[in-house]
């Protein structure tokens, strides 16, 4: 750890993640006129938002500045890889890490790992499905569409909501915080595809109000101090390659698990590549 990610990261160990989080989401769906805004605005000359791309470009419809923030993108603009092997990106945003889940354990950065079963909850067993499996994270930035969707057609067959601190997952903080991803609250989605098991673990941070999925709504809050889980055994959601599946009230990560010898990413697949939703960034085997 460098002074500067020293500076960005210790302060937060002490900071009340939740009640800011919580402050923030007050913010972030105001419905005052001037304040939502003047918000949107700042946020689109600061980070370089790229308004053309929205279905809606004219930041006055949004009845709030979380309205925005998941706003929709005009339909096509990111079309999804077609071929029937390919595994679409997706998120917009840039790639953290990917590679291999070896002996279990998931590389986060800067010689830090966690391990599988630490992500999805404590459970050895949901974890088992992806040993010697692959990962891919992904950082969502607050210039990007804050919409998820599906790498492959699947079949829902567990959500789990997972308690946790939430730490920025900022390059600065995931190169400093051991276990980090492992460490912040989340919302992990198991799916069952042509191909076998593939989680969409959704990774909460610091001022991300909530996470919500299409067909339960939105997850967290509440904020909670154990695990808890759904099982999708009847009626059971099925969703398409493409499809939305959720999406972030504010930005943070995505990480998606396949199991052993089921996808083999794209040779460019590699840290700090920029991707976008729908592109090919895999292969099933």
């Amino acid at each position: 750890m460098n002074l500067k990610e020293a500076l960005t990261t210790l302060p937060q160990y002490i900071l009340p993640h939740h009640s800011l989080s919580k402050m923030m989401s007050v913010l972030t769906h105001s419905k005052n006129t001037a304040w939502k805004n003047l918000f949107i605005q700042q946020i689109i000359n600061y980070y370089g938002v790229n308004m053309a791309e929205a279905a809606e470009p004219d930041i006055t419809t949004y009845a709030s500045f979380n309205d925005f923030f998941t706003r929709a993108l005009k339909p096509g603009i990111r079309p999804i890889a077609s071929a029937a092997n390919a595994v679409a990106c997706p998120a917009d945003g840039a790639v953290s890490q990917a590679g291999n889940i070896t002996d279990g354990r998931i590389f986060q950065a800067k010689g830090k790992s966690f391990t599988a079963t630490e992500l999805l909850g404590g459970d050895a067993q949901r974890a088992e499905a992806f040993n010697n499996g692959v990962y891919s994270t992904i950082y969502l930035s607050p210039k990007d569409y804050h919409r998820l969707h599906m790498p492959l057609s699947g079949t829902l067959k567990e959500m789990v909501h997972i308690p946790g601190r939430l730490f920025s997952v900022n390059t600065a903080t995931t190169n400093s915080v051991p276990s980090l991803f492992a460490r912040n609250e989340r919302v992990a989605c198991i799916f069952e595809t042509e191909i076998g098991p593939m989680a969409l673990v959704l990774v909460g941070a610091i001022f991300v109000s909530s996470v919500e999925t299409v067909w339960h709504g939105v997850v967290t809050p509440p904020t909670i101090t154990s695990v808890r889980n759904w099982l999708y055994e009847d009626n059971a959601p099925t969703l398409q390659k493409g499809e939305e599946m959720g999406r972030f009230n504010m930005g943070s990560t995505i990480i998606v698990l396949f199991g052993n010898d089921a996808v083999r990413w794209q040779a460019d697949f590699t840290a700090e590549k920029v991707v976008k939703l729908g592109e090919q960034i895999g292969e099933c085997v």
